[in-house]
């Protein structure tokens, strides 16, 4: 109940700017089109209020990671809420008269603001479009930049809708007001506050290794007080302030423990940033680091648990595994897989951790040679019965989706398969 709360309070919230609309109705003397300004202007206090919503998520507030299941999951949350905020704005466009021969202020305000959005989310829906990619130089980082401004977008919606020349309704407009601040006081946060208030954390690199030919593992040491990284398993936002393209803040997993004193990081050379850090980050580079974030955490889980990772999906589990200071308090088979031997990171550690731990099970497959993993397989090596298993994965979408369900179709429990929601765009 507790990870889902906040997306309960969210969907009760939006509600109930709905219900205000419906009780508090705005005036309707002499106004013509009554119907229609007044549900046009209910969708557009909902548009608001959903906004509102995805401008608090993208303050990335850690305290509230609990009720929502996890930053990651705060992100899914964010991407939902944005998209039907920018669904209903058509809505609300097509529903509210428009007096073409007499546009007021607020009007113009709106065509601006609605075409600001367009230019910021289409790019999120549908990155791979041409000529919605060129707004974004096709990186991340311009991406982020991109969407930094929807804030301004949202105050010049705000701003139409208090200057168009529309009935009023003064319960229900203050009600709107609580969402207008909350999403200015977000945004305002965002890009201007959280650069002052010690959210990153300066680090300098302190060795980089190449354990295979596609992979960085960075090691960190924080210049003064570290992270606060209370648990393995978690992720971090990093950026390296050298040239070019490293200078961009990406998430990655953190590798090492929470009691070693350096932080490590994994990364797999697979898009522009993560191959420039493969090529040109050298030692003594400076680093900026926030978080840490998640809770991809395998002690709350139960007495048997699976854990799969496939190819640079490690990450979380090395850090699990170099956290082990005392036995195992889990029974744990534990699959690696990978394509070839040579891109098992790590593999001899990770024997080695297993074979002092009587009740961890390490399963390193190949599947050059050994053959695609399989849940069947998986759940034939757990006895056959895994109703009272937790599942833990981490690796490519496609693998982990279609894991997750054929693991719920064997038995374990659809809150039993946990996975960390790996995406930020």
């Amino acid at each position: 109940m507790k990870r889902n709360l906040g997306n309960i309070v969210f969907i009760v919230l939006a509600a109930l700017t709905v219900i205000v609309w419906v009780l508090f109705p705005p005036q309707a003397d002499g106004v013509e089109n009554y119907v229609r300004y007044h549900v046009g202007m209910t969708l557009g206090s909902l548009v608001i209020t959903l906004m509102s919503f995805s401008l608090f998520l993208s303050t990335r507030p850690r305290w509230a990671e609990p009720y929502f299941g996890g930053l990651d999951k705060m992100y899914m949350t964010h991407r939902y809420t944005s998209t039907a905020a920018f669904l209903l704005m058509f809505v609300h466009l097509l529903i509210v008269p428009l007096h073409l021969v007499d546009l007021a202020v607020g009007n113009y305000l709106a065509i601006v603001s609605f075409l600001g959005i367009i230019a910021i989310v289409l790019p999120t829906l549908a990155p791979r479009v041409p000529f919605l990619n060129k707004l974004t130089s096709g990186t991340y980082e311009g991406w982020k930049r991109l969407h930094g401004f929807i804030g301004l977008f949202f105050i010049l919606g705000y701003l139409h809708s208090i200057t168009v020349n529309a009935p009023t309704t003064k319960v229900a407009i203050n009600w709107n007001q609580i969402f207008v601040f909350l999403g200015i006081g977000s945004y305002v946060y965002t890009e201007v506050l959280s650069r002052f208030l010690g959210r990153r954390v300066p680090y300098t690199v302190a060795a980089v290794n190449h354990p295979n030919s596609s992979t960085t593992e960075v090691v960190m040491r924080a210049k003064g007080r570290p992270i606060r990284h209370a648990q393995a398993g978690q992720f971090l936002f990093v950026r390296f302030k050298a040239d070019g393209i490293m200078d961009e803040a990406h998430p990655f997993t953190i590798s090492s423990a929470p009691h070693e004193g350096e932080l490590r990081v994994t990364i797999k050379a697979v898009g522009d940033f993560t191959r420039q850090v493969f090529q040109n980050l050298k030692p003594g580079a400076d680093a900026l680091v926030e978080g840490a974030y998640g809770l991809f955490n395998y002690k709350t889980g139960g007495d048997r648990q699976i854990w799969v990772a496939g190819g640079i999906g490690i990450t979380p589990f090395l850090s699990f595994l170099r956290d082990l200071r005392t036995e195992l308090a889990f029974d744990v088979h534990f699959y690696y897989t990978v394509r070839h031997p040579e891109e098992a990171v790590f593999a001899e550690e990770i024997e080695g951790i297993a074979a002092k731990h009587p009740r961890l099970k390490a399963h390193i497959r190949h599947s050059s040679t050994h053959g695609s993993l399989s849940v069947d397989e998986i759940v034939r090596n757990a006895g056959g019965n895994v109703n009272a298993h937790h599942v833990y994965m981490c690796g490519p979408l496609p693998m982990v989706q279609a894991f997750a369900q054929k693991f719920v179709e064997a038995g374990v429990s659809k809150d039993h398969v946990h996975f960390e929601e790996f995406n930020f765009r």
